[in-house]
């Protein structure tokens, strides 16, 4: 009995199928339209202050001020003098007072900032108008595409994969 299972499973092994070639084909049409939203990047720039010179003497040294969580540094004024008398001098004092920390911006219509609280560096981008954007497909497959305004985009594809088994 064990041997005639076993030849019977070798002739079904060794045996070639008629149906084991084939074909598949897949078409698929796809339309992407989109329209840009609007940016709006602000960097806050922090308080500086320098002072440089020869020939200077130094009664009280300017700077900055310590700041808090929501205020930026405040400059403090220097006294300074000439060194020697009748010498040449040179003497240089700069100061930048940094932006005020925004500790709440709220949210207009439409999940956006309508009006923006911004900083002293900005980047606005406005955004997209749809236009007449529009894309299609029809029937048979066929991509047709309509150009929208500023900041859109349209992106048809037609794919045709043609697969053959051995």
């Amino acid at each position: 009995m064990k041997k005639a299972l076993l030849a019977f499973g070798m002739v079904l092994i060794s045996a070639s199928s008629a149906s084991a070639g084939g074909l598949t084909s897949r078409l698929s049409s796809s339309v992407q339209l989109t329209v840009d939203g609007p940016v709006t990047s602000s960097t806050r720039l922090g308080s500086s202050y320098s002072v440089s010179g020869s020939n200077v003497s130094v009664t009280n040294l300017g700077g900055l001020t310590g700041s808090s969580a929501t205020a930026p540094a405040t400059i403090r004024s220097g006294t300074y003098g000439i060194a020697t008398d009748g010498q040449a001098f040179s003497f240089a004092e700069s100061q930048l007072v940094g932006d005020t920390v925004i500790t709440n911006d709220n949210l207009g219509s439409n999940g956006r900032f309508d009006s923006p609280t911004l900083y002293s560096s900005n980047t606005i981008q406005a955004g997209g108008t749809a236009g007449s954007l529009a894309g299609s497909i029809d029937t048979t497959g066929t991509v047709s595409l309509t150009a929208g305004g500023p900041g859109t985009n349209a992106i048809g594809q037609f794919v045709s994969e043609i697969t053959i088994f051995n």
